[in-house]
């Protein structure tokens, strides 16, 4: 391996571990500007940013905090039922 090629690993390795950073927004605008320049350049770690990408879109849309009422109901039930067992009055929030 020369020392070109361990550079351009270097270049990889530091560009994946920056992804999430980029992808949340955290880096300065010259970081940015360098990721994106090595994505342009490197079609692995392109790759690799375009999946994260995905998998952050994807679970956005389908992780919601939607709790059926069936469900709701019934933890409050067995709330309301520890608190009586408990000796506490129950709670009417």
């Amino acid at each position: 391996m020369s020392s070109q090629q361990g550079q351009e690993n270097m270049d990889c390795e530091e560009a994946i571990h920056r992804l999430y950073h980029f992808l949340d927004g955290e880096l300065t605008e010259e970081r940015r500007v360098e990721i994106r320049r090595h994505l342009d350049e490197c079609r692995p770690c392109l790759q690799a940013f375009d999946f994260e990408a995905e998998l952050r879109h994807l679970l956005a849309a389908r992780c919601r905090d939607h709790v059926p009422e069936g469900l709701r109901r019934r933890v409050a039930e067995a709330i309301d039922h520890e608190q009586r067992a408990a000796g506490g009055p129950p709670d009417r929030g």
